[in-house]
Formats: structure tokens, sequence, C-alpha cells
């Protein structure tokens, strides 16, 4: 799922006096070719922000190249913080009825030709297998894209009556999707995702179901990932091949630019005709079931890096952060300092056991200001530092990860005190962005204030847009790599005229550039 069209205008940036900053190629090269002696450091945001998101994202063990072009290895701190992601949103997905199924890695070609407009969408990122063991396959089978195609073509032996809808069901998965140019979780080759796949009888009840899911990826990003987002319905354009429309969330990076966060997609009959899909209503008429499709992928750990992360590397909101407090001892060769000091970590460990994801950090031969920086670099939400002299009067320090805030802590009930001090930390993530989206939004009445609006930096600009291909068209060549990302629901034009052609529109057109 997610809007084919224009999947890879932004995928390698070229030098652009606008953005003052020159992009990096990241095609994915033979591990070998790689050593992470060339990330020793990490790149400021300033200097060269994609450079600094591949920095960030290797240094941090998050991911990192392998041998297969275009594929990526997720490490095992990078698949906590997807784990974390997946596990909230599959709750939400449950809370709303729908349950886990899966359904087969390879696809017969004849499935996918059925549908016209979905095949061209996906036609030049599909994997073939041609051969198994020695011989020919007498049928290619594709390597799933996207499962809307099999999951038709069971689906239309197994339902038969209005009875046997609506059927609510989601697939957590890997697909494959042969992509020119990739970017560590952003762009890959094969990805992890879930895709949720409904059929109803009725137009009114897909559309709700559409509507129910957006909200639930709102939910996860604003609640969970501490970013901000808007919801909007994506032009012509930029809808899903083969759907009736598309709904996304966007969200701005710190750099400025969009990330489509989560879409989406009603169907209506498209699908479900094209498969013969039918059912007996209930006045014993056949009819076609309406359906609905929306995911979410690992994309979204990008998302959540290039939101929050600064100089210094990650900043993971707690809710999703693999560990949430870091205790870093300190404490001379001296016994009995030592011994109060582990007193102190044991202490916060089983006080703490099953409340809060807590690690002490007890590694030998490294110095206290190497281990601040190398869970900074991880973006652990807050740090304390158990010292002899603060203990001697029976306290601790404590950072906190987003803003650097210090203060001087009572050890005595800091376990029981430190979920509320976590939900602080996820607040203060959640407003800074909140900030940053605020302050980086301007509304626009004509091309003119478009292009004016972009010429200082990278914004999120909103507009009365009449909902034409004509005038998208003018938006996107009047300021580089700009498109318009979704039409938001939370703000209508009611009649002002489009900023391109002047005509009385109803749409506000959010704009931006985008990943």
């Amino acid at each position: 799922m997610g809007s084919r069209n224009h999947r890879h205008r932004i995928a390698l940036r070229k030098t652009d006096s606008v953005l003052g900053r020159t992009s990096v190629r990241e095609s994915l090269v033979p591990y070998t070719q790689v050593s992470m002696a060339d990330s020793k450091h990490t790149t400021l945001q300033s200097e060269d922000f994609d450079r600094w998101y591949v920095d960030v994202v290797r240094r941090a063990e998050l991911a990192d190249y392998t041998p297969i072009k275009g594929c990526m290895v997720i490490r095992p701190y990078g698949f906590a913080l997807w784990e974390r992601t997946r596990d909230a949103l599959d709750a939400m997905i449950k809370r709303t009825g729908h349950e886990n199924m899966y359904f087969p890695l390879l696809i017969p070609e004849s499935y996918l030709a059925k549908e016209a407009e979905h095949v061209k969408g996906f036609a030049p990122e599909v994997a073939w297998v041609t051969q198994g063991g020695s011989k020919q396959l007498e049928e290619r089978l594709a390597i799933r894209p996207t499962s809307e195609t099999i999951i038709c073509s069971l689906y239309a032996d197994w339902i038969h009556s209005w009875r046997d809808l609506p059927v609510l069901i989601n697939q957590w998965a890997n697909v494959c999707r042969w992509e020119k140019r990739t970017r560590l979780f952003l762009r890959t080759t094969e990805f992890l995702w879930q895709e949720g796949h409904t059929f109803h009888e009725t137009e009114v009840e897909a559309a709700a179901e559409v509507d129910t899911m957006l909200d639930c990826y709102r939910e996860m990003a604003e609640e969970w990932l501490a970013m901000p987002v808007i919801s909007g319905r994506k032009t012509e354009s930029e809808k899903f091949a083969g759907a009736g429309y598309t709904l996304s969330i966007e969200a701005m990076m710190s750099d400025g630019w969009a990330l489509q966060s989560g879409t989406s997609h009603y169907f209506g009959r498209g699908f479900s005709k094209a498969y013969g899909i039918t059912f007996a209503d209930r006045d014993n008429n056949l009819q076609h079931p309406f359906q609905t499709s929306w995911g979410l992928s690992t994309r979204i750990i990008g998302g959540l890096i290039m939101a929050h992360g600064d100089d210094a590397g990650l900043v993971l909101p707690p809710r999703v952060a693999p560990i949430q407090v870091v205790v870093v001892p300190i404490a001379r060769s001296h016994e009995a300092e030592g011994g109060i000091v582990e007193a102190a970590c044991q202490r916060l460990e089983r006080e703490t056991s099953g409340s809060v994801r807590l690690r002490v950090d007890r590694r030998e031969g490294i110095r206290p200001g190497e281990k601040f920086a190398h869970w900074e670099l991880r973006g652990v939400p807050l740090r304390i530092t158990a010292g002899p002299r603060d203990l001697a009067d029976g306290n601790v320090t404590l950072v906190r990860r987003v803003d650097g805030e210090q203060s001087v802590e009572p050890l005595e009930g800091l376990a029981a005190r430190l979920p509320d001090l976590l939900a602080a930390a996820q607040r203060v993530t959640f407003d800074r962005a909140k900030q940053r989206l605020d302050d980086r939004s301007v509304d626009v009445k004509d091309l003119d204030e478009l292009k004016q609006a972009f010429e200082a930096r990278p914004a999120f600009a909103s507009a009365p847009f009449c909902n034409t291909t004509e005038c998208e068209d003018q938006i996107k060549a009047a300021v580089h790599a700009v498109g318009i990302r979704n039409l938001r629901f939370d703000r209508s034009a009611s009649g002002a005229p489009c900023l391109v052609c002047a005509k009385p529109s109803q749409h506000v057109a959010l704009i931006a550039r985008a990943y």
C-alpha cells in the first residue's frame, strides 16, 4: 500500500541551493565496501541532514547494509524499537475488531493480472521467481509487493453470504519492491509491515473502516511516536493504484520535509469485481462486497529518527524506547564507594522491575563520559548518574534526553516516580515536534506566495485548491520538488480562490517537499 506514482522522485537528491545542502547517493552497496570506520562521528544536521541520518542509523546500531543490494539488516536495538511500535499498533488493530492472518509470500502472475490499474502501479518493482530447484516454472511467481491479489482470490471462495461479512483481517509480513535507490528504513527492497484488508456489506461501512484505521495510525504517530500529523485525502495522482481514494497522515521531519506516515485506502468494488467476489445479500441477490486496505511499515522508524533526532543522535519517545532509563554508576576503586553505588543500582533494578525498562551500564574500562555519549546516541529518554557523593545525601542525578534538563532526585521513591517522569518526557518530545510544525507552517494564497514560502527553508504550506490535475501540475512546476501531500481534513477553503486558477475552492492542500 502507499502511493506508487511518485515514490522515486525524492529518493536520490542532488545538490539543491534552495535547501543549502548536498545529498548523499545511498544505493546499498556490498557490505565489504562499507566500513563503520566511515562513521566514527555523527555528521551535524546543519552540515548534511542526509548523511546525519545514515550516521545515526548505523552508529546507534539500528540497522546496516548487507551484501544484497537494496536490503538492510535490522540490528537488535532497531528491531526492539520496531517491536515496541508494532506491538502498540497490533493492540489497536485487535481493539478495533480485526484478526491477524498470514498469506503466502509468492503470488502467481495470473493473480496480479486481474486488476489492470493495480498491476500497472506495481509492475516496475515486482521481483519474479522463475525457477524452482532445477525446474523452470510454468508460471512466474511474484514475491509479494502487496497482497490484495492473493487475498481477493482466496476470499472469492470464502465469502458467500452477507452473514460472512464484514471480514476484518490483518497481516504482519515482509514484502519486496525492487527499488532502484534505497535508504535505510525509509526505502529498501525488502521491508516489514502490516497490511489490513477488509470486506463489507455496504459502502458506508467500508468508508467508516477507512476512517477508523487512519485514526489508529494518527494515534500511533502522535500518542506513541510523539509525531504530530496532518490527516487528509490524497489527490487522484497520489492515491494507491486501484483505489477509489486514499487517506494519509503526514508528519514533518526536523528538516522541514514531509513523510507519509500511514495510509488507508477505499477500494469500493473494484477489486471484488475483478476477482469475482460475490455474496447473497439480505434479499438473496448477488452483490460484490466493498473493500478497504491500509498499511504501515518499518519506514515509520526512519520517520521517528528524523522527527526527533539531534546532533548527538537519537531522541526516542519513552513509550517506544527499548530502554527507557539507563543508570550509569560512578565509583572509584574505593571498595566502600563501590558497594554503596552498586547497592543503589540494584535497588533501582529491583524496584522498577515490571514497570520501567531500565538498564544499569556496568561495562568496565569505559569512562562515564563515553557512557553518557553512548546512551545519548541511542536516545534513551532518562539517564540516572549514581555516584558516591550524591548518594551520601540520598540523591542521584537525572538528565532528560529530549532537552537536557537536569535535576537532583532523591533515591527514595524514585522508582515509583519514574513513570511520571517518563510521561513528562513523552509530552515534551511531542510538544517540541509540534512547535516545529507550527513554526514552519504557512498559509499562502497564490503561486508567488508559495515560491516565497520555500525560499528560505522547507515548509508546510497550506493553500486553497480546486483539486484538479492541471492545477496540481502547475504547483509541482512552480517550486522544485514540492507536491501536494494531502487535502486537509481539519480545514476548509470555504470558496476561497484556488492558488493556481483562482476558481472557488473547498479544499485546503498541504504542500511540501517529501521523502
